[in-house]
């Protein structure tokens, strides 16, 4: 078999070059040669080799001073060191300055090939190791550090991509935790508005009055307490974009506002009446159902249907466990560097039980278990399992059970109901007893879900744990993923 590369060999006795450069010429590599030390610098100046063998012992400039300097031009340079003498001293002094590996004359042919096909197989890996991660941090900055390798992410990539430099309205829907916001960001960023505000109104935090004055700001006098005239957001997000966050919990009222903003590119201060023209690009996001909340009366159609012109569906971690180890990866440098832990990994264990877990959470869930995780451990060592909390651990799966018909027969009705009522405890507690989660795994409404609940008695400590963590979570779906002010702007320089 042909091998490829380039070898510089570096060596003072002419017959040893000849030799080594026979050896590695009828192996297909492409041998130059030098008779000392400076010599073959100049060589390694003048043209890129990827390997470099070095005789230790020759006249003025040693092989270890050879060393140092080429490693001075290519820091990532296997370079394998070769002399007569098996000194101990010589060959752990060029370990410790960075040689590759290091042999003695007289040697067998083969031991060189083998050590120089290691050497360039290292430097093809180190190589392509480089390139991957220049290319995970460019993805990363042009996706506003969404991380994501799987066909389902793919998608949404391309997505982006399309859609963001036209001024269409974009509407993000998935599950909270998916990483909405990001993808708002990363639309932004790769739109001809990149240099102008990305703001970010967090929908459902204020009342109606309120959420207006934000939104389109208000003359003086237009309520009680407006002592000054102000401008709102819209005026901030003019050439920008702005973010609607968990748009399907705004008042109906400010929906009708909104949707002249998105078709006439104007709007009125609160208590004013003057139009102001602005142009603005609308990114909005929700987890809930918007068309069932237009049959419910609670969005309106026209809004709808504004909004609904490109839709880009995040898919909840569940669909996309491909993408579990490169954000776990990705989670654990991030908060080994703020708690100046370097170095940890997970074990295969732990992994394992990361890629069986549902997360009903998604990837703010997964962030959360290994930050914790990231704390919790000591510095160097690895993530074992009992590192994961026990909820991740001990998610149940369900199993129907085996019945045995007894000879007088029985009751359809009552194993039916049986099957029904282990089925719904077992899905609650893989729900880790949220009510909500629980509905969307049986595909089922919520309401028909507290109804059977009831129906057949499942634990009243349950319900009143579940009642409090649906409410927890409603609470969560409609905040931020962390404390801040009912708004925020963000330049894309500070991004």
């Amino acid at each position: 078999m042909r091998r490829t590369g380039s070898i510089l060999v570096i060596d003072d006795e002419d017959i040893m070059r000849e030799i080594l450069e026979a050896l590695l010429t009828r192996e297909g590599y492409v041998v130059r040669s030098a008779a000392s030390g400076p010599e073959g610098l100049e060589l390694a100046r003048s043209v890129p080799f990827d390997a470099a063998i070095v005789d230790v012992m020759m006249p003025g400039m040693d092989g270890i001073a050879v060393l140092d300097e080429l490693k001075k031009l290519d820091e990532e340079l296997p370079v394998l060191m070769i002399t007569a003498f098996a000194s101990v001293e010589n060959a752990i002094s060029a370990m410790k300055r960075g040689a590759f590996d290091y042999i003695t004359k007289p040697f067998k042919n083969d031991e060189v090939l083998v050590v120089v096909r290691n050497a360039l197989e290292r430097r093809q890996l180190l190589a392509e190791n480089t390139a991957l991660r220049q290319n995970l941090q460019a993805q990363q900055q042009k996706f506003a550090g969404i991380i994501g390798r799987s066909p389902r992410m793919k998608q949404v990539f391309d997505l982006i991509i399309q859609a963001a430099p036209s001024r269409s309205t974009i509407l993000i829907t998935g599950e909270s935790g998916t990483g909405k916001e990001l993808v708002a960001r990363a639309i932004h960023s790769n739109s001809s508005r990149a240099d102008r505000a990305f703001v970010t109104v967090n929908s459902g935090n204020l009342p109606s009055d309120l959420l207006e004055s934000t939104l389109f700001g208000h003359v003086k006098g237009a309520f009680t307490g407006a002592v000054y005239p102000k401008k709102g957001l819209c005026d901030l997000a003019d050439k920008g974009s702005i973010f609607f966050d968990e748009i399907g919990n705004i008042p109906l009222e400010t929906q009708a506002k909104l949707l002249r903003v998105m078709q006439e590119r104007e709007f009125m201060r609160l208590g004013g009446m003057e139009t102001i023209k602005v142009d603005v690009r609308i990114i909005a996001a929700t987890n809930c159902d918007l068309r069932q909340m237009v049959d419910e009366g609670h969005f309106r159609e026209d809004l709808f249907y504004r909004l609904h012109v490109i839709n880009v569906l995040l898919p909840p971690l569940r669909e996309r466990k491909e993408d579990i180890p490169v954000l776990a990866q990705h989670f654990l440098e991030k908060y080994g560097e703020e708690n100046r832990k370097p170095g940890l990994e997970l074990t295969a264990e732990a992994l394992d039980l990361l890629m069986d877990y549902d997360w009903p959470g998604n990837v703010r869930e997964l962030e959360n278990v290994i930050e914790r995780a990231v704390v919790l451990t000591s510095s160097g060592s690895r993530i074992n399992v009992d590192l994961i909390p026990d909820h991740v651990r001990s998610s149940p799966g369900f199993q129907i059970p085996r019945f045995v018909v007894p000879p007088e027969g029985i009751s359809f009705k009552d194993v039916v109901t049986s099957v029904e009522k282990r089925l719904i405890e077992s899905t609650l507690e893989a729900a880790g007893g949220v009510q909500k989660r629980a509905a969307e795994l049986l595909q089922i409404k919520p309401t028909t879900l507290n109804e059977m609940i009831k129906r057949y008695g499942i634990g009243a400590r349950r319900r009143k744990e579940g009642g409090r963590q649906d409410a927890a979570d409603e609470r969560e779906d409609r905040a931020p993923a962390r404390p801040r002010s009912a708004f925020s702007t963000t330049e894309l320089s500070r991004d």
